[in-house]
């Protein structure tokens, strides 16, 4: 069975949760939209990820990381990124 990674992100103040499948084109990455507002709760994440076919790997826990807008530039504003590792809710998509 085949892991991948989610990932949340911001973006001009709105909240993604996307499904990286590697081979396949970004624009055909299942995704899901918050729109603007607070930082999506964990159930709520979680819940966006049973809508796109996917559930969390044993044992998977979020990472958060920031990092620059613009790189090598400390003065850039800072972007969050969360990670965590999930498979397909059937088994079956890879």
């Amino acid at each position: 069975m085949s892991e991948h990674t989610a990932q949340l992100s911001s973006r001009d103040g709105r909240w993604s949760l996307y499904v990286v499948l590697m081979g396949v084109p970004v624009s055909q990455w299942p995704e899901h939209d918050f729109g603007t507002g607070n930082v999506p709760t964990p159930a709520e994440r979680s819940g966006a990820l049973t809508e796109l076919g996917f559930v969390f790997t044993d044992g998977a826990e979020w990472a958060w990381e920031e990092y620059p807008e613009r790189p090598d530039d400390d003065s850039s504003p800072v972007r969050l990124l969360a990670s965590v590792q999930v498979r397909s809710g059937d088994g079956g998509l890879s």
